[in-house]
C-alpha cells in the first residue's frame, strides 16, 4: 500500500495534538484511530446506500405504496406553489 502524505499547517497540527491529548492518545494513535473510524463510516454509508437503492428499486414496494393508497406525487394545480 502506498503511503499518503498530507501537509498540515502549524495551527492544524497543534489542533490535532490538542485533540489527541484530550483523548489521552499520542498524535500517531489519534490519527490512526481517526482514519480507521473514517473508513468504517464510509463503508457504512456505502452499505446503507446500496440497501436503500435495493429497497426502493423493488417493484413490490411501489405496489405496496399504491395498495395503501399513498400518493406522494405532485397534486394537480399546485405545481410551483408551497402547500
Amino acid at each position: 500500500m502506498a503511503a499518503l502524505n498530507v501537509d498540515f499547517s502549524d495551527a492544524e497540527l497543534e489542533d490535532l495534538r490538542d485533540a489527541a491529548r484530550e483523548r489521552g492518545m499520542t498524535l500517531k494513535a489519534f490519527v490512526k484511530s481517526s482514519t480507521t473510524d473514517a473508513i468504517a463510516h464510509q463503508r457504512s454509508l456505502k452499505t446503507a446506500a446500496t440497501e436503500f437503492q435495493r429497497v426502493f428499486a423493488d417493484p413490490s414496494l411501489a405496489d405496496a405504496i399504491e395498495a395503501a393508497g399513498i400518493d406522494d406525487g405532485p397534486r394537480a394545480n399546485t405545481t410551483g406553489r408551497a402547500a
